[in-house]
């Protein structure tokens, strides 16, 4: 089955080999592109005041990479640090290459049902310390106003929930995302796939977005995905895709929903 994967660059390869490993024909065609945030004093600033945060949440690996790729030279200690939060297991996995020990990570079980913000705070609201800040570290929208580029966007759900709580939230971006840029190429790759019996994978709704921009016209009616959430379903519906199955955000699930539709 040829299987269409719509993550960043940085995170597309490893699902294309997991695919091509499990017999399909794997495509990456990224709809999302990150790159470093344009002013990183504020992630500097906040690795400098790593004692105060009770915990240190992340929006996904690529804001977990960035974040810590302005790590300082001489690291912080675990021992009486924040703990850090994660929403998924590709999230928890960024942590665990980064040095984050896994004593010191909270994330939705592995055998969870979702993986989302309301998953992560079932695990966590009970270790929400009144008053200690929570730093949300997330992205920003390429060329977005000054105001929202200064506190990115994501995860708004989970910052209301833990000021109900009496905690206080910070947020720091840590990357920049965008549309991509895509060759002729890709572009025909991506039209082709629309009505030649591929399957697209979606692990975010702005990726859709991107791909209604990429493609302004296009019929979805004979398209197939993969979406791994429930509002990102909802999205590739809402474009027109003729065929729309929900998965949890694994390769071992995504791979027995790419079976049901074999």
């Amino acid at each position: 089955m040829r299987v269409v994967i719509t993550r960043p660059v940085g995170d597309a390869q490893a699902w294309v080999d997991a695919l091509q490993a499990a017999g399909h024909q794997a495509l990456a065609l990224p709809l999302i592109d990150v790159g470093p945030a344009t002013h990183t004093q504020s992630v500097v600033q906040a690795w400098t005041q790593w004692s105060q945060w009770q915990a240190l949440m992340f929006v996904s690996a690529q804001a977990v990479r960035y974040f810590f790729a302005s790590q300082p030279a001489v690291s912080p200690t675990w021992a009486n640090g924040p703990r850090c939060w994660a929403t998924g297991p590709g999230t928890h996995k960024a942590l665990l290459d980064a040095g984050v020990p896994e004593a010191c990570i909270d994330s939705p079980a592995a055998d969870a049902t979702q993986f989302d913000s309301e998953a992560l705070w079932h695990r966590v609201s009970k270790q929400v310390k009144m008053g200690k800040p929570v730093l949300i570290v997330r992205g920003n929208d390429r060329g977005a106003a000054s105001e929202a580029a200064s506190v990115g966007t994501g995860r708004d759900w989970l910052a209301q929930q833990l000021q109900a709580a009496g905690a206080s939230v910070q947020f720091v971006v840590a990357y920049e995302r965008g549309a991509p840029v895509w060759s002729a190429q890709q572009t025909t790759q991506a039209a082709e796939a629309a009505a030649d019996g591929s399957v697209w994978c979606f692990s975010s709704s702005q990726a859709i977005q991107h791909l209604a921009l990429a493609l302004p016209g296009q019929s979805w009616a004979m398209a197939r995905c993969i979406a791994t959430h429930e509002r990102i379903a909802q999205t590739a519906k809402a474009l027109g895709f003729g065929e729309v199955r929900l998965s949890r955000p694994s390769v071992s699930d995504v791979l027995r929903s790419l079976e049901s539709l074999a």
